[in-house]
């Protein structure tokens, strides 16, 4: 049953971030409840290595950036 992204915390999606072979990926999707085959997460892993972070995406996965209404002009929310 493929995974409903819309279901996975950030603390899910860095963990798997952090795999290093499908196989790890597995034991972590297991451990989590879900169930992969080893072609799913062939497939997640290549589209893991595949993702760049933009400055403002990398400043909120490292904790940086503000509440939605801050007025900051160095924060990257406005």
């Amino acid at each position: 049953m493929p995974i409903n992204k819309k279901e996975l915390t950030k603390a899910q999606v860095a963990k798997a971030m952090q795999c290093k072979t499908a196989d790890d990926l597995m034991a972590l999707a297991k451990s989590a409840g879900f169930d992969i085959t080893k072609a799913e997460a062939e497939a997640y892993m290549a589209e893991l290595a595949d993702v760049e972070l933009d400055e403002a995406q990398l400043q909120k996965a490292a904790g940086g950036g503000c509440y939605p209404d801050c007025k900051n002009d160095y924060c990257f929310e406005n």
